[in-house]
């Protein structure tokens, strides 16, 4: 028997047709099938009780929905009924109508005409004059949904329906001994399967088989091999040509489960890794980006330079990026997706990837291929000769060996999309105006000049490009190759919550870790970026191993210092290439945190939280080394006037980089920064009381009672904080000081000056009591 012949037989058996001999009832009698009906994909019907034989086949992408079927036995044709909504008829059915023949309306409002009373009329109508099935309308993406509420559906020739066609007719094709032969070959290396699951039954339940057992990609690769091994060498090539651009999506989609089903966080241990689908939280992502900073403050009701928030209604899901539409209507093309360093692009990428790859979601994205700006740099710079150009396709094929000569990329029907992460990665200046048009997938070109006709869409014309950075870098990109830009927003408080409470198997120590962070306002608000939230179950995790730790408030100071110290080691990782050993800081490092705290400290002195491209020339910095390599600033939304702005990812850390400048001087140079009497010569600095550790913090403390309530108070509680043996001699000890350098001295000083101040503040400044105790806190209080 033909093999669609077979299969065909077999969908008129499932679908309840009825056949007056009882023999071909036997004859068509199946037990149950894993493979079902194939309803999402295709049917083949055939109309025997016709005068003339007709060969045509309807493939139907989607079940039809008519009405509930009559008791006519009239055209033996039924079909399925599914239960999805989306597939009913919206539009009139167009069709040549045979002489004589009545053509039924297939609108719904139509066919609800046949009623009770006309029921024998419209039997009659359907038995003498039945029309041709309609060929059904494919409904457009947006209306398709899974089981997971996601839009799209699988490419044909990538679902269940065509893989299964294509390993039976290639099977078929063997004879008795090559059967016989490919069977035992197949169990020989297949241990799921035993000899029996094999031998049984026909050669349609050994592939309705395997493919229940062994899942789609296993099947068909192995069924290839096994073709090989039995000599069956064309046979297993036209196998693979029949399933190429399934093959490939399995690749593609290996490397991406391969690269990000387990998270790496920190260093990485042996034996605890993580699964990112376990512990993964979505982030809020907004399609209106204000730069991400967020302008709550522990004292301050507002930042000194207003700063705005998305709104809720600007929210839009990881996965639903690419169901944007333009203004148009259309949907988008080209997304940028920005946000503050260690708010979490890295790891959104990487949940979107495996949710494509596990098919959770975005099914309608043929591929989904990762070219990262970091990659395209290393490219350019050391596997690239520099007198040698290169194609799109070719850059492709060198990272993904598996899609070398595919062609589907030049189809019009075919959507996929291209990721390229880290923008800023990419050191060159693009020339957005002047650099050549390429209009086809295959000529050669610099990288400079590729990168440019991918996002002007040029190059690789049906993709969608996802295009990941920080705001400083993604800024440059001109607007009108761009549909839409979303900003990572971080967590919101509840899912700080929901981000510690999935971490941990033990829910005591979630729940002791959730109501400790909150004992502190200030790290539950920077809490909201990611990376500080995972910090903040690491840190705490450990700390718990201790008996009587969590009796007293955190110390607020060490996260900051972990922050400022890992962003430093991940600029030299990513943009300079340093490995993991590699990662000690030289002179560079710490001239740029000393020179970034100096224009943090006088932004402090001008009450800003706002910088500009002059401030930092004016500090002896480069714009590039701050906006975007230190991972401890973001570009803000272009003013009115058009000027570039920039701050610290938030106000408290500028406060904090203010005051690890003052700290900073004084440890190295024993100078007092706060001391106002700046035009005392040199020779007298030794010789002031001021330069004390005590002194430094008189000066401090003076500042910030004659000061408005916020504006100095946290300035004022990190530096108590950097002057903790803890910080000065642990933390910082072989970053921004030699590994032997002298411990602050001088401390008990201190405690004393601000055991009294807070005396005196209970009389004179009672709302400053509070963080007063918190600065002694911060200084004297030991964690285990």
């Amino acid at each position: 028997m033909d093999p669609d012949t077979e299969v065909e037989s077999i969908f008129r058996q499932e679908n309840g047709e009825e056949d007056d001999d009882e023999e071909e009832k036997k004859k068509w009698k199946r037990p149950p099938s894993s493979y079902g009906l194939m309803e999402s994909d295709s049917d083949v019907m055939e109309e025997e009780e016709k005068e003339e034989e007709l060969d045509q086949v309807f493939h139907l992408p989607c079940p039809v929905v008519l009405p509930e079927p009559t008791t006519h036995q009239g055209t033996g044709l039924q079909m399925i009924r599914s239960e999805s909504p989306e597939t009913l008829y919206t539009e009139i059915t167009q069709q040549t109508r045979p002489p004589g023949a009545v053509v039924i309306d297939t609108r719904s409002s139509d066919l609800g005409d046949f009623s009770e009373d006309n029921e024998e009329e419209a039997d009659e109508m359907l038995i003498t004059n039945s029309p041709e099935p309609p060929e059904p309308v494919e409904p457009e993406d947006t209306t398709q949904t899974d089981e997971n509420s996601q839009p799209g559906r699988l490419h044909p020739e990538q679902d269940l329906p065509h893989i299964f066609k294509s390993i039976q007719s290639v099977v078929t094709e063997l004879t008795s001994e090559e059967l016989f032969k490919f069977k035992l070959g197949f169990n020989q290396w297949e241990p799921k399967i035993t000899l029996s699951q094999v031998m049984e039954g026909d050669l349609l339940d050994f592939v309705d088989r395997i493919l229940e057992i062994l899942g789609q990609e296993r099947s068909l690769l192995h069924t290839i091999s096994t073709l090989k091994t039995i000599k069956k060498t064309q046979e297993a090539d036209e196998l693979k040509n029949k399933c190429k651009r399934a093959l490939i999506r399995f690749c593609l989609k290996n490397y991406l489960i391969g690269k990000y089903q387990i998270i790496h966080e920190g260093v990485v241990q042996a034996g605890k890794q993580k699964l990112l689908d376990k512990i993964y939280i979505e982030p809020l992502i907004s399609t209106c980006g204000y730069g991400g900073v967020d302008p709550s403050h522990e004292f301050r009701p507002h930042p000194p330079s207003p700063i705005q928030v998305p709104s809720a209604d600007t929210f839009v899901g990881l996965n639903n990026l690419f169901r944007l539409q333009k203004d148009d209507g259309k949907p988008v093309r080209t997304v940028v997706t920005t946000g503050l360093p260690g708010i979490g692009m890295s790891v959104s990428v990487g949940k979107f990837s495996l949710d494509w790859a596990e098919l959770h979601a975005n099914k309608d994205l043929q591929f989904v291929i990762k070219l990262s700006f970091k990659n395209l740099w290393l490219l350019r710079n050391k596997a690239l000769p520099r007198s040698q150009d290169l194609s799109i396709m070719e850059i492709v094929e060198y990272y993904y060996p598996e899609c070398k000569d595919m062609k589907y990329l030049e189809e019009e029907d075919c959507k996929f999309l291209i990721i390229m992460e880290s923008f800023d990665c990419y050191q060159a200046s693009l020339d957005w105006q002047n650099a050549p048009v390429i209009n086809d997938n295959y000529t050669k070109a610099h990288p400079d000049v590729l990168i440019v006709n991918i996002i002007r869409g040029t190059v690789l014309r049906g993709a969608r490009v996802w295009i990941l950075g920080r705001r400083a870098a993604v800024s440059q990109i001109p607007p009108q190759y761009i549909d839409a830009v979303t900003e990572i927003q971080g967590f919101s408080d509840e899912k700080i919550d929901e981000f510690l409470t999935l971490r941990f198997c033990d829910a005591e120590l979630s729940t002791k870790i959730i109501r400790h962070y909150k004992l502190l306002p200030s790290l539950s608000i920077l809490a909201r970026q990611p990376f500080v939230c995972w910090m903040v179950a690491t840190v705490f995790e450990r700390r718990y191993r201790y008996q009587g730790y969590g009796e007293h408030p955190p110390r607020l100071t060490p996260f900051y210092v972990n922050t400022m110290i890992v962003q430093t080691n991940r600029r030299l990782q990513f943009y300079y290439g340093k490995m993991d050993h590699e990662l000690k800081w030289s002179s560079d490092e710490k001239n740029l945190l000393t020179k970034m705290g100096k224009m943090a400290f006088k932004m402090l002195e001008r009450n800003t939280s706002v910088f500009f491209e002059e401030d930092v020339k004016e500090c002896g910095l480069k714009l590039t080394e701050v906006t975007v390599f230190s991972g401890l600033s973001t570009e803000l939304p272009a003013a009115a006037s058009g000027k570039r702005t920039f701050c610290f990812i938030h106000f408290s850390f500028q406060e904090f980089m203010a005051a690890l400048y003052v700290f900073t001087v004084f440890r190295t140079e024993s100078w007092n920064v706060l001391d106002s009497v700046l035009d005392k010569p040199k020779i007298f600095k030794f010789k002031d009381p001021t330069k004390s550790a005590a002194g430094l913090v008189q000066c401090a403390v003076a500042r910030t009672l004659a000061s408005p309530l916020g504006y100095y108070e946290m300035f004022l509680r990190f530096l108590c904080g950097m002057l903790s043996p803890d910080c000065h001699d642990n933390q910082l000890q072989g970053y921004l000081y030699h590994h032997k350098a002298p411990k602050v001295g001088g401390l008990d000083d201190v405690r004393q000056l601000l055991e009294k101040t807070i005396q005196t503040a209970e009389e004179n400044h009672r709302d400053r009591v509070e963080n007063l105790k918190e600065c002694l806190r911060e200084m004297t209080q030991e964690d285990e």
